[in-house]
Order: structure tokens, then sequence, then C-alpha cells
């Protein structure tokens, strides 16, 4: 946001930089493990959060140098995101298996609690200003009602037991990757999958290697488009449009 990237690594550093220079702007040096996610504030664009295997989730701001505040968890982080009409408002996906939602003014305790997914939550993503989309390592997508703090459908069809394999959305339609090195895309209001697409790569003779290069770990939306970037472990990356290959 606001022509900022930030980059995190394995020794919990979060480093934010200018995307027009591609300089380094400011390093946060308070995580002491690996962190996993971060996020901008759609509102506040100075703002950021983060979260990693530290059981800690920190709030950020690019006009200092400190940290803002801090969320001590019971278990370690996978992802964090902003409730994308808000600055105070975030859910966090944890490898507890259960996904939190916090109001940051008070942060002793979840607003929300959401349960059902049976492994960690790798990812978080806002689909609406009510309705956030969660992945495990489950091999499940799950679809909640915020304000209802209520589950709204199961989406299966994909293959993730071990990997971060990507999650966006855009509109109606939810993309994910598979461990099958695949491009999968639900529609919001059906469970089975509505298109995929193989990355076709030859992961074939790899001996041993294959789990670990043959998935796609990201995929992204071009903002309310029916384009999305998506990349394997192989270092592929595609530019896709819907229809893909149908199912």
């Amino acid at each position: 946001m606001n022509n900022q990237f930030a980059v995190s690594d394995y020794g919990g550093i979060v480093a934010v930089h200018d995307a027009a220079t591609c300089q380094g702007m400011i390093q946060f040096k308070e995580h002491d493990n690996r962190v996993w996610s971060f996020d901008f504030s759609h509102t506040e664009p100075h703002l950021l959060i983060s979260g990693g295997d530290g059981c800690k989730v920190k709030v950020w701001s690019t006009k200092q140098e400190a940290g803002v505040l801090t969320i001590d968890t019971r278990a370690n982080i996978c992802a964090v995101k902003y409730d994308p009409g808000s600055s105070v408002y975030l859910a966090v996906g944890s490898a507890d298996h259960n996904i939190y939602y916090y109001d940051l003014r008070y942060i002793s305790e979840p607003v929300h609690k959401l349960k059902g997914h049976r492994k960690s939550v790798s990812h978080v993503e806002f689909s609406s200003s009510n309705n956030l989309v969660s992945a495990s390592i489950d091999s499940s997508l799950r679809l909640w009602d915020i304000k209802k703090c209520a589950p709204l459908r199961v989406f299966r069809g994909h293959s993730n037991t071990k990997n971060f394999v990507g999650l966006s959305s855009s509109g109606d339609f939810i993309g994910c990757g598979s461990e099958t090195n695949e491009v999968v895309v639900y529609h919001k209001d059906f469970s089975r999958p509505a298109a995929w697409h193989s990355f076709d790569s030859p992961c074939a003779g790899l001996a041993g290697k294959t789990a670990d290069v043959c998935f796609v770990s990201a995929v992204c939306w071009k903002r309310d488009s029916s384009v999305m970037l998506a990349a394997n472990g192989q270092g592929i990356i595609k530019v896709l449009a819907l229809p893909f290959q149908q199912m």
C-alpha cells in the first residue's frame, strides 16, 4: 500500500521498502522467530501487522522504529490479515487450527474464535466486509460469516497436507494452490471446484523432491478482475484468466 512493500525472513526481521526506488525504509526486529505473514492496513497504510513462530502478532507503524503493540497468543501464527475496512480489526490464522478475530483496542481476548479446521490455518483472506475465507493444511477452504461467527461453506477438491499453497479471492471467486501442481478456483456458492489449471511442469524424475517443489505456492487475483498471477515451487510464474479449463 502507498508505494511500499514489506519482506520478512526466518530470523524474524520485517523490512519495509519503497516500491519506486527499491530502497529500504525501515526494519523491525522485535520478532525472535520466523515471520510467516504480514499485511498493511488499507485505511491507514503506515500501519502493518506481522505474525510467525514466536506466538506473537505485532503491530507496526512506518512512522516509528518500535512496535505499536503486541498480541501474545497460545500457538504459532501462520497468517494475519487486516479487515479491509478498518485499521483496528484483524484476522489471525493459527497453528492450533483456529482463526481469531481481534479488535486492536481490546487485545486481551479475541472478539471471535472460528473453529472447524482440523489442522493449521495457513491463510486468511477477507472476501467482503463481513466474510472471511480461510485455508488449512487439512485440504479445505472455509467461508465464514464474521458477525455471526458462523461457517457458511466448506470447499474441497484441492490437495494440501503439508505446504502453504496460497489463497486469494476476487468477487465471487476464491483461488488457491494445490499440491498437485495446479491452481484451483471455487465459486463462493459451491463446495466443489469451478475451474482448475495445471502448471504441466516436468515433475517426474525428481526423486524425493516432488512434494517440495511441485505445488502451487502463491496465487493473487488482480483487483476486481478475472485475471490471476500464480507461482509454483519450481519458480514458474503464470498469468491466468478465467475461464481456465473447466472441472
